[in-house]
């Protein structure tokens, strides 16, 4: 077709769901030409160009990665007929304030569905999402592939995806032990995800390209555990879509996009971190769960903290370290570093004052951070400056709540604590019994 009769569109991303979206709904289609990518959330992504080995054919030159600054002018100058949203976390005013900009700009606005975007795989599929960031999916993810593996099943895991790197050699990622993670050179948010599979003797799947990824992952597993990443609905089609939902945020069940839908699209939701909150709040989750889904079954989690050596800490002046993404775009001011440090009586040192620039730039990016470090590192200047401000900080020990092992990607001189949730049912049954009656259903148990 000329390119002149082309639909024109540009896609909104964080780099993730964006590049996932167009391989499955524009890479091979002659009737749409993807004029740019825009990037919010990740440092360092503009002024970079999705590969033309990724890409096609129709993309002899890749498609180049603009600021989402850039959106209203980009739109302007190159007629844009059609700005595509395609990245998660928002809350619902921001996701349309996105749509006017593109409207006033002239062109549609949509937002891809569920029917379009989810690969189906040949495997039973079990999906973990939630309705925001921080709301405890990684351990409930890492609970359910524990107790898969009990039943003696092999799980191929996909993670939501990361890709920040170089994009073409991330096309299909599989990581089964440390090298492979220092091989692809992971930043730190990456490792909080991929490394506590690989402690544990497990396999995970990430990268670019699902449909390739979900066919080499099929050939290692039983079944299939999506793993989602902020609040963004499955990649995969579910056969269990399990939602979580935190008691600690009793406001925030219907606030985000795409959050609000996967809760309304989940088999099983689950209300987290009962332990730590009051029961008032509890009830208001379970309230405002009820109001969206009515008859969907609810069962209660409890995600404790645990320190590995609290006597290392008491009475100790310490720094804490938290997990990156809860802390920026998931909003939580603390996670389970602080927690931990808190309860071991330890003296927790505010870093800000000796934050180097790169780290400083975090701080001011986001003002609701207090007395925590989060554990940013999308490249070698963030990891020196996190380094950097940590040994700056006057701290005898550093207490990490982050998932990745922090002393080892960062050469600290100082001594590490690790602290870790776990996800513990609360009610009976719970979650491991609905799991063990899907694997029934299927033939697996």
């Amino acid at each position: 077709m000329p390119p002149e009769l082309r639909r024109r569109v540009v896609i909104l991303g964080a780099a993730g769901r964006d590049f996932h979206d167009f391989n499955v709904l524009y890479r091979e289609d002659p009737l749409v030409e993807v004029l740019a990518f825009t990037r919010t959330q990740i440092p360092g992504i503009e002024g970079r160009r999705y590969p033309t080995e990724l890409a096609g054919p129709l993309y002899p030159d890749g498609i180049p990665i603009l600021p989402e600054s850039d959106l209203e002018a980009f739109c302007a100058r190159e007629q844009v007929d059609e700005v595509v949203l395609a990245y998660s976390d928002l809350p619902h005013a921001e996701a349309m304030h996105l749509a006017s900009r593109a409207l006033a700009s002239g062109a549609d606005f949509s937002m891809p569905g569920p029917r379009r975007t989810m690969l189906a795989s040949r495997l039973p599929v079990i999906a973990v999402s939630a309705v925001r960031t921080g709301c405890g999916k990684s351990q409930t993810a890492r609970f359910v592939a524990r107790r898969l593996a009990e039943r003696g099943l092999r799980a191929a895991v996909l993670r939501h995806p990361m890709p920040y790197g170089d994009l073409a050699r991330q096309r299909v990622q599989r990581f089964a032990t440390g090298a492979d993670l220092d091989a692809a050179d992971c930043t730190a948010e990456e490792r909080e995800e991929y490394e506590p599979y690989v402690e544990a003797g497990g396999v995970i799947f990430a990268g670019v390209d699902y449909a390739a990824i979900l066919v080499e992952a099929e050939k290692e597993g039983q079944l299939v555990l999506w793993d989602g990443g902020n609040n963004d609905f499955p990649f995969l089609r579910p056969d269990l879509h399990i939602v979580l939902v935190d008691a600690l945020r009793p406001d925030q069940v219907a606030t985000h996009h795409p959050g609000e839908a996967c809760l309304r699209m989940a088999d099983l939701v689950v209300v987290n971190k009962v332990h730590a909150a009051g029961e008032a709040d509890v009830d208001r989750v379970i309230e405002g769960v009820r109001a969206l889904r009515p008859e969907v079954e609810i069962v209660r989690a409890a995600s404790p903290v645990v320190l590995e050596d609290p006597g290392a800490v008491r009475g100790r002046r310490t720094v804490v370290v938290d997990d990156g993404p809860t802390l920026t775009h998931g909003g939580m001011a603390y996670g389970a570093g602080f927690v931990a440090a808190s309860a071991a009586g330890a003296e927790i040192l505010d870093p800000r004052p000796t934050a180097a620039p790169a780290i400083q730039r975090v701080y001011d990016a986001y003002p609701h951070l207090g007395r925590v470090l989060p554990a940013v590192g999308y490249g070698p200047e963030q990891r020196a400056a996190l380094r950097d401000t940590i040994e700056a900080s006057g701290a005898e020990v550093v207490v990490s709540g982050s998932p990745l092992d922090l002393a080892a990607l960062l050469s600290l001189a100082i001594p590490v604590v690790r602290a870790r949730y776990e996800y513990r049912d609360a009610t009976s049954p719970g979650l491991a019994d609905r799991i063990d009656a899907f694997l029934a259903e299927r033939g697996l148990g």
